[in-house]
């Protein structure tokens, strides 16, 4: 090799290196920096910055257990629809034990005990739809993507099945003026749980047993069961743990708009791949993080609301979206270049 070819050789590396690290954190700077200098009144305002934390709550909360089963080499397209089955369980326990009529409108005066009760029947029921995907994918040996998609369309046609195809639309007043609307410390409730999550989320993946080994067989899972991981528990445990991301993101959503949503998550599948991806997890399996998850949901969150303020249509914010995830998922294949280099 000559002396000009090393030193393109270098080059090359170098530039992937640039490339690979840390890229989506400077887009999201470089984004919030040109509608701020664009519009400063409107997308600086303290108003505009918390609505920005609210709505990216909820996807938050999915995106971390989609990060989990994305680490692990599986996929979750389920998710949205489990969260719609959690939200039609959960809200009809709470409408059934504070005595009110299905066909209710507005907020009922159920107390603390029967939302505690709807919360944990949304999360439960969140975790069995999971441990079924699990079963189904460690167990069964049938693709993850074709499992999920079966139980996409199972949940949703299910929770059509229990609420008669129509949304719940009554909430208890509780859960949705002190956890809906509700702060804590000046921070909205449903951003202190996001937060929350994360924080717990994101230690348990880099700081415990169980984050190891999910990194482990996302990597390699053959050479993670020869180490002695139980693979088909480790399996069922992530799609398990998927499934209660979606159960607390379901009682969020009912807070938040003191209604079911059943017409309103088709897209969240597509919308966590797309933020854990952009936050540099790999769809391979065995890289990521939480952290980078934060930041690939307010991409486009920040994006389709730096189009309102600034009068462009929405519509344009799906063609930027999809050209941002196309080149992450390019930049994830420049790392994977880098790794078998190195």
């Amino acid at each position: 090799m000559t002396q000009t070819d090393a030193f393109r050789e270098t080059g090359e590396d170098r530039l992937l290196r640039l490339l690979a690290s840390g890229w989506i954190f400077l887009l999201l700077v470089g984004l919030i920096a040109i509608f701020s200098l664009l519009r400063p009144a409107q997308f600086g305002s303290g108003y505009n910055i918390q609505q920005l934390a609210i709505n990216a709550a909820i996807i938050l909360v999915l995106a971390v257990g989609q990060t989990y089963v994305i680490i692990s080499n599986g996929i979750d397209l389920s998710i949205g629809s489990v969260l719609v089955f959690c939200s039609v369980v959960s809200a009809e326990i709470m409408l059934a034990l504070s005595g009110a009529a299905g066909t209710t409108f507005g907020t009922t005066s159920a107390g603390w005990g029967v939302i505690l009760l709807g919360s944990l029947a949304a999360v439960a029921t969140g975790i069995a739809w999971g441990l079924l995907n699990g079963f189904l994918v460690a167990v069964a040996k049938i693709p993850a993507l074709i499992v999920t998609l079966g139980t996409l369309g199972m949940a949703l046609g299910g929770a059509q099945i229990l609420s008669g195809g129509t949304d719940v639309r009554a909430m208890p007043e509780l859960l949705v003026t002190h956890v809906g609307s509700g702060r804590i410390f000046g921070i909205p409730a449903l951003v202190m749980i996001a937060v929350l999550v994360v924080l717990v989320a994101g230690l348990v993946l880099h700081f415990t047993r169980f984050g190891l080994h999910t990194y482990a067989v996302g990597s390699n899972m053959e050479g993670a069961r020869r180490s002695g991981i139980d693979v088909t528990r480790q399996t069922m445990a992530v799609y398990a743990l998927s499934g209660g991301m979606a159960g607390i993101a379901a009682v969020m959503s009912n807070a938040r708009f003191a209604t079911t949503t059943i017409n309103g998550h088709a897209m969240d599948n597509l919308t966590t791949i797309s933020a854990v991806v952009l936050g540099g997890t790999s769809l391979f399996g065995g890289v990521g993080s939480v952290f980078g998850t934060v930041v690939g949901v307010f991409i486009p969150i920040i994006l389709l609301n730096g189009f309102v303020i600034l009068g462009i249509p929405p519509f344009w914010q799906t063609v930027a979206m999809g050209a941002v995830l196309i080149l992450a998922v390019w930049i994830d294949q420049l790392k994977r270049r880098l790794r078998k280099r190195g």
